[in-house]
């Protein structure tokens, strides 16, 4: 079995998982100043003597969670009109009435029972009856800001 450029690839990152992988050098392609050749880094600094210790010093007390955001209270929500109110207790209420009767087992006179499905076919009809009949437009996803 032979072995392509993306298998050694591959096995290089993993033998040097968790260690600095040596970077072999390479001219800038941009032809800009580069003193990783002579060993120093941006700065005028020595690459090898750059460690973790010569990092700037953080304030180890600062907490930089320690402000934590709390967001306002959000508005109400806005009722609804009585009449769509009315509709949409016709089309939810009404069958969730129907089933619990049906499971608890009462029975109702007949004219409630045309009642209640009425209710949920008026409500429907309302609610369809008052749409807006204008084409939304086809960018709009309904967010408010």
């Amino acid at each position: 079995m032979q072995r392509n450029d993306e298998d050694d690839a591959w096995q290089a990152i993993v033998d040097n998982y968790g260690e600095r992988p040596t970077l072999e050098d390479e001219p800038a392609a941009d032809g800009a100043d580069d003193d990783t050749a002579t060993g120093q880094v941006a700065g005028g600094h020595d690459a090898e003597a750059l460690t973790d210790t010569d990092a700037p010093d953080v304030d180890a007390e600062a907490d930089p969670f320690e402000e934590e955001f709390v967001p306002p209270r959000p508005a109400p929500a806005p009722r609804p009109p009585a009449d769509r109110l009315a509709a949409w207790w016709g089309v939810l209420g009404a069958p969730a009435v129907l089933v619990v009767l049906a499971v608890a087992g009462i029975d109702l006179p007949d004219w409630v029972l045309l009642g209640l499905v009425a209710a949920i076919i008026g409500g429907f009809g309302y609610l369809v009856a008052t749409m807006n009949r204008e084409p939304r437009d086809p960018w709009d996803d309904g967010a408010q800001v």
